[in-house]
C-alpha cells in the first residue's frame, strides 16, 4: 500500500512521490481526494479531518522543569539561612 497524498504541495521541483499535484496529474491519487490551491481536500470539498497530535514528554519536561526550579530555590534558602545563622529567608 503506497504512502498518503501530503496534505499540502511543498512547491518543489522536481515534485516528490507524494505530491497531491503530481498524484493527481498522474491518476494515482486517491477518489477521495481532490487538490485546491495546492491543497489536499476531500472530493466533496470539505477540509480534511485534523491530525491528532501526541504530546510526547511535555508534561516530563514541565515537571523535571518545576523540580529544578525548586531544587535551586531551596538550596538559596538553604545557603541563606547558614550565611546569616538565623531564620531561612529567600535572597
Amino acid at each position: 500500500m503506497p504512502k498518503p497524498p501530503k496534505r499540502k504541495c511543498c512547491e518543489s521541483t522536481p515534485r516528490c512521490q507524494r505530491c497531491p499535484l503530481r498524484m493527481l496529474k498522474e491518476g494515482t491519487l486517491p477518489a477521495e481526494y481532490t487538490v485546491k490551491k495546492r491543497r489536499l481536500v476531500m472530493a466533496d470539498g470539505s477540509p480534511l479531518p485534523k491530525k491528532d497530535k501526541k504530546k510526547k514528554g511535555k508534561k516530563k519536561k514541565k515537571k523535571a522543569r518545576a523540580e529544578k526550579k525548586a531544587a535551586k530555590a531551596s538550596a538559596a534558602l538553604v545557603f541563606n539561612a547558614s550565611a546569616v545563622g538565623g531564620e531561612p529567608t529567600r535572597i
